[in-house]
């Protein structure tokens, strides 16, 4: 018997989860499709019928309340196109199972999806000039947050005299999420990569303009589909290649959204996705004396004892009072009474902070 080709919807990861949704929001006028790309609120969908431009219909731009309730790259849509000349029009977006989310620049602080239905997301740094630790452990917060399963990706290992040891300093911070070395340029890693991509499944890269995720997506098709730019050997920092974020079906049956590389990366997370990215802080926290302990010099505080005792490393936990405190800022920013009560219990920490410092210089 011959093997029926698979449908594109199918090639997209569309399952009966998906099905059973978009019969819940959807007419008999309406088709399935899946966001491939998005730029000023024109939207690429790619549907059983080809790819197409849309924009997202009137009653659905009226009755949005936030930015995150329009469309993203990865979200299944209900469509219609009245013609072939025509833009289809979007008319509801299916309920996301996952959205790797950050706080736009400026005042308001709006939340931004930047990739939506993602399976598993892959925070790539460059083992050049590039490498952050410490920017791994944003992104790991914002992974957990998502709802997706982080895998760190350290790409250009070919520009390290001494990879095997910047790959332990991720291992340090990202407690139990797996890490790969990798060189889009030599291939080293890219199998184990792309094996982290199973049929049916989203993929997401995430990281810094310059890390070369989109040379990953080419290396993982085996073409140059996606545009690159060199990087500056002085700075280290790379051209915006990619403007947009775009879906990109594999060969192997999964999908992988690039993205743009972020230069500003503001939290939008809530306490469990920071315990988990601090493991070892929150399992610290259990044997505080004190349940709702700020970790700023109560007594029986075990994290301040660890931090004494050398168990706990002072950048590993200024880095989460750095994330708690921004998270905790974006929470209250619209009620004063808690910003008054916020602003007191930090000037407090860094009072414990700079306590800590001088006893342990001696002084």
């Amino acid at each position: 018997m011959e093997e029926q080709p698979i449908s594109i919807l199918n090639a997209l990861g569309w399952s009966a989860a998906w099905a059973n949704a978009f019969l819940a929001l959807s007419n008999a006028n309406h088709i399935p499709a899946r966001v491939i790309r998005e730029h000023r609120g024109v939207y690429a969908l790619l549907s059983e019928t080809g790819e197409c431009l849309a924009e997202v219909s009137g009653r659905f731009r009226h009755q949005a309340r936030t930015r995150q309730d329009f469309p993203a790259v990865g979200d299944w849509v209900a469509s219609e196109r009245p013609d072939e000349l025509s833009r289809a029009i979007i008319h509801a977006v299916l309920p996301r199972y996952s959205a790797f989310a950050r706080r736009t620049p400026g005042a308001k602080g709006e939340e931004q999806v930047v990739a939506a239905n993602v399976d598993t997301v892959f925070l790539v740094s460059g083992l050049d000039h590039d490498f952050n630790p410490r920017r791994i452990e944003r992104y790991l917060t914002l992974a957990y947050e998502s709802g997706a399963d982080p895998i760190v990706v350290l790409n250009k290992a070919d520009l390290r005299t001494d990879p095997e040891e910047a790959r332990l300093q991720a291992d340090a911070v990202a407690y139990g999420v797996p890490v790969l070395l990798v060189s889009a340029m030599t291939g080293l890693g890219l199998e184990a990569l792309r094996n982290s991509l199973k049929p049916g499944t989203t993929g997401a890269l995430l990281g810094s303009s310059g890390v070369g995720k989109s040379t990953i997506v080419n290396a993982l098709l085996g073409y140059d589909q996606l545009k690159t730019a060199a990087v500056s050997e002085f700075e280290s920092r790379g051209r915006h290649t990619t403007t947009h974020r775009e879906l990109i079906p594999l060969s192997g049956g999964a999908v992988l959204i690039d993205t743009p590389g972020m230069r500003e990366l503001q939290l939008l997370a809530g306490d469990a996705a920071l315990s988990r990215s601090f493991d070892e802080i929150a399992e610290l926290a259990q044997s505080c004396r004190f349940h709702d302990c700020s970790h700023a010099g109560e007594p029986g505080c075990a994290v301040q004892a660890a931090l004494t005792d050398g168990g706990l490393e002072m950048e590993r936990y200024e880095s989460y009072l750095r994330q708690l405190k921004e998270i905790r800022h974006h929470q209250v920013e619209q009620d004063v009474h808690l910003q008054i009560a916020e602003n007191k219990r930090w000037k407090e920490i860094h009072r414990s902070m700079r306590h800590h410092h001088k006893r342990k210089n001696g002084g």
